[in-house]
């Protein structure tokens, strides 16, 4: 599951390798993304800002509404659930990806490692997407079972996307998208920090 990760490119360079109209504007992001926050994504052939997480809207004891949460990561096998179908379906995505973390350690004292692709500093997740009453255009990345290094820190990853791929992802029919939901068959970096795992909204939820 992931809940931080890094988009350190410039809005140029991140429109020139999708091949992908830059609609951002002025907008300004962090190099590091949390559930909640604004986030890069490539949808509709363009490249435009959306919140990370699809909210997802509670009640307390009482009924009374509270705070929706963000989803922040869709599981494959849940694809065609309520929650998610109709995003599948119509509105898939690509989210620009430098590295993704996942926590390690003991309760209290976790801290941070990263994954990323040994051969290219850029590459594509696979993403769904929509619009919403609460934060406007979201989306939440889609997560696979972990395989090899990723499978070291846990049990799930990204849906990564090879550059050949993009198209049948984004374009091409639900059934090609799921064909696509697999775990990364090459290689990756696995790179472990003392950097303690903190900030961020601290609302993470996978569905």
């Amino acid at each position: 599951m992931c809940n931080l990760y890094r988009m350190t490119k410039g809005k140029d360079e991140v429109a020139g390798w999708f091949e992908a109209i830059d609609a951002l504007g002025g907008a300004n992001f962090g190099e590091e993304v949390f559930p909640g926050y604004p986030g890069v994504v490539v949808a509709e052939g363009k490249v435009q800002q959306m919140n990370w997480g699809f909210p997802l809207v509670m009640k307390g004891k009482q009924g009374q509404p509270l705070k929706p949460k963000p989803v922040n990561n869709a599981r494959t096998d849940k694809l065609d659930s309520f929650f998610w179908r109709s995003s599948f379906e119509k509105r898939r995505c690509l989210i620009p990806v430098t590295a993704w973390a996942e926590a390690e350690g003991p309760k209290g004292g976790k801290t941070r490692t990263w994954l990323s692709l040994p051969d290219s500093d850029l590459f594509a997740v696979a993403g769904v997407w929509r619009q919403s009453d609460e934060w406007g255009a979201v989306y939440s990345m889609v997560m696979t079972d972990a395989k090899g290094p990723a499978a070291e820190v846990h049990t799930r990853m990204p849906v990564l996307l090879a550059q050949s791929d993009h198209s049948a992802w984004t374009l091409g029919s639900p059934e090609e998208a799921l064909g696509l939901c697999r775990s990364w068959p090459g290689e990756l970096f696995l790179d472990r920090t003392d950097q303690a795992w903190s900030g961020g909204s601290g609302q993470k939820r996978l569905l």
